[in-house]
């Protein structure tokens, strides 16, 4: 999720090639950012289905054809960062840097640029999409799915004993959602970016440090 993917408007730039599936990935961004604008602006518990149809001026089962479950309209923003860690090990092996060491410096380079996916972002927009997700326990419900499922991907892209892979993506994926958790919480608290930002690097070494002296990764 880059800064832009909480901006209205906003259009991926990674299309499939067909003039079909653009159009469907347009229509698909702009019912995500119609409903997402309802939801801050009256709560996820406040905004029916219909509403957002309404508002996209599309019908019921065309937005279902799109997003099978309310929730899925927020956290399509989520969705190409699934199965991140395994991607980035998987990148990495090609230039033969350790698993570990390959997502210490992607967990930098994110916090580097505010992706907001490390939580370190004071974009208004940001603010508000966090405040919504992390305020509405059915997302944050879904966001858990999202991240066991990158628990299994990653868990397979480290191979070995699947028990040892599984206990050591569950552990690494964990400490990236803590991480990032505490960026956000910090700067919903109001405490300036720069200073989170320092700190973010200094826990980020520190996390890391403690997963290579007990992981063999």
């Amino acid at each position: 999720m880059s800064r832009d993917d909480v901006e209205p408007g906003y259009v991926k730039p990674e299309y499939p090639t067909g003039l079909r599936e653009r159009k469907k990935e347009r229509t698909r961004q702009a019912l995500s950012d119609a409903a997402i604008a309802l939801f801050m602006a009256k709560g996820f518990d406040g905004v029916s289905v219909a509403e957002v149809a309404a508002a996209a001026e599309v019908s019921k089962p065309t937005l279902f054809r799109y997003f099978p479950a309310k929730e899925d309209l927020v956290l399509h923003r989520f969705a190409d960062h699934e199965g991140e860690s395994a991607r980035v090990v998987e990148a990495g092996r090609v230039y033969g840097t350790p698993p570990l060491d390959a997502l210490y410096e992607h967990l930098m380079e994110g916090l580097e640029r505010r992706d907001p996916v490390t939580g370190l972002c004071d974009v208004p927009a940001v603010l508000a999409y966090h405040r919504l997700l992390y305020g509405t326990p059915a997302l944050l419900a879904r966001v858990h799915g999202f991240q066991m499922n990158s628990e299994v991907a990653l868990a397979k892209v480290l191979g070995g004993d699947p028990l040892v892979a599984r206990l050591a993506a569950g552990q690494i994926v964990a400490v990236l959602r803590i991480l990032a958790d505490d960026n956000v919480a910090r700067l919903a608290a109001g405490d300036p970016v720069e200073e989170v930002a320092r700190d973010a690097a200094a826990a980020a070494e520190e996390a890391f440090r403690s997963l290579r002296q007990g992981l063999t990764y």
